[in-house]
């Protein structure tokens, strides 16, 4: 039974960049991601922003090395590119060579696909392509996507909203630690929709400036999309074939404060909870974390209640930011591309700061947010 998990790989699209050297760059010249909508036809256009992918459907199955778009839906493709980014990250030719998984989040699934099929279909019921819904369902991003790699020892979907592609991580962790795995592939992917974008709408949580968070004067969410994937291998693995890991995986946590459907407890337990049990399964002290990568959607609700979780464990609270304000919230890929970019964080020695951020958030003490690089 592996007792330590190593990160040996990862990889990432997102709005501000299509593989991890591009994200890099987009984090070190704090470039945001977040502009105007051009995917889709929507009325909302010009007055909301997202964080779009910089690529047409076309342009990602060429990036997937498939030829025919039609045949995946956009979190399929999004998906596809960074997992074998991240393998080509771990150094890893053929998954065969060891028990490999692969556990994959996504809350999109193809509804980029299967709005359109409903439109027509709703406009003239002899309409509609079939081939546009037969894809809608979440699990089917991860089969193609195991497909694509190879994988075939354990292949899994979770869709648990945005903590999604982080609990991919424990998840595979786990399997690893309990020896039923040599190695997970693990992250999540979710494209930009319609539906989304007006059901979050309907939640009158969208900022039409943009996100902002822990901002005093923040309005809501953006949304964005992308997918990022890591490469968990046991250290048997890494010790035998002497890899060079980019991160170690100690500790990490999950809870439920049951508070509401859709917004957290304004005493921060769900977070407290969460972030309690990462520190003890790692063996750390509240001192010993020098920065956090926080979820920081820019909605009222999530910042004040994170902000008082934060001031629950942490005395004094350490440096934190939200990198939401590059990438949006990339809904069931959020954990994911953030995990990434906390590698990113460790290995450049770097902390990426909030954009837009100028007043600091009433309501507790929490203003040790970041206004330029340090």
């Amino acid at each position: 039974m592996s007792k330590r998990i190593y990160i040996t790989g990862i990889g990432i699209i997102s709005s501000i960049g299509n593989n991890v050297p591009e994200v890099l760059s987009s984090l070190k010249t704090c470039k945001t991601g977040i502009g105007e909508i051009t995917l889709f036809p929507t009325l909302h256009k010009g007055s909301l922003p997202m964080a779009e992918v910089k690529c047409s459907t076309a342009q990602l199955a060429l990036l997937a090395e498939k030829e025919r778009a039609t045949e995946y839906t956009r979190t399929t493709l999004l998906g596809m590119i960074a997992a074998k980014e991240a393998l080509r990250s771990a150094g890893i030719d053929h998954v065969s060579d060891r028990r490999t998984g692969l556990i994959s989040a996504t809350t999109v699934g193809g509804m980029d696909r299967s709005e359109v099929f409903y439109q027509e279909f709703m406009d003239h019921p002899d309409k509609g392509r079939m081939r546009d819904i037969v894809n809608h369902d979440c699990g089917d991003s991860t089969e193609r996507i195991a497909t694509e790699l190879g994988v075939r020892h354990l292949v899994s979907t979770i869709s648990t909203a945005c903590s999604s592609s982080a609990n991919t991580i424990m998840f595979g962790a786990d399997l690893i630690r309990q020896g039923k795995a040599d190695r997970m592939i693990v992250g999540g992917t979710d494209s930009v929709t319609r539906f989304t974008l007006n059901g979050f709408n309907t939640l009158m949580i969208l900022d039409k400036r943009g996100c902002h968070p822990f901002d005093e004067h923040r309005a809501g969410l953006t949304l964005g999309e992308g997918a990022a994937y890591l490469v968990l291998e046991s250290e048997d693995i890494v010790e035998k074939e002497a890899k060079h890991p980019l991160a170690e995986l100690t500790g990490y946590g999950n809870a439920n404060d049951a508070y509401h459907q859709t917004a957290s407890s304004p005493d921060g337990t769900g977070a407290f909870m969460a972030m309690s049990k990462a520190l003890k399964l790692s063996n750390l002290k509240s001192t010993d974390i020098d920065y956090i990568n926080v979820h920081g959607t820019g909605t009222e609700n999530n910042d004040l209640s994170e902000g008082v979780a934060l001031e629950r464990i942490f005395d004094p609270v350490p440096l934190f930011s939200s990198t939401k304000s590059y990438t949006g919230h990339t809904l069931g890929a959020a954990g994911a591309v953030e995990a990434v970019i906390s590698i990113l964080t460790i290995q450049n020695r770097m902390i990426f700061p909030n954009l837009l951020w100028s007043t600091p958030m009433k309501g507790n003490n929490s203003t040790l947010i970041l206004s330029k690089l340090t």
